[in-house]
């Protein structure tokens, strides 16, 4: 279940949310990989859901590593989710 004010990180494949989850759990961050809400487009159907206060930590993980998400959300309400981080450059940044 996803809490109000709970982040969604979304990612362009199932690889790449597979590796980012990887990622923030060898950093030891309180992370969770969850099927998307059908509220959101995702290319995968899958999105890592994580608590706002560690969104910082989180993304200085996924840079470090060269795995950014494709956007990430914060949920306001049942069927509201807002976007609050967006990589700019929307493409992968890591050889595949």
């Amino acid at each position: 279940m996803i809490q109000n004010d709970q982040f969604l990180a979304v990612f362009n494949s199932a690889h790449r949310v597979m590796k980012a989850e990887n990622i923030l759990k060898r950093c030891g961050l309180e992370i969770l990989l969850i099927p998307a809400p059908r509220a959101l487009s995702t290319d995968c159907g899958l999105a890592i859901r994580y608590s706002s206060d560690i969104n910082d930590l989180v993304l200085q993980a996924l840079t470090s590593e060269n795995v950014l998400p494709a956007i990430i959300y914060r949920k306001e309400s049942d069927l509201l989710y807002e976007p609050v981080w967006h990589n700019e450059d929307n493409v992968d940044t890591e050889n595949q």
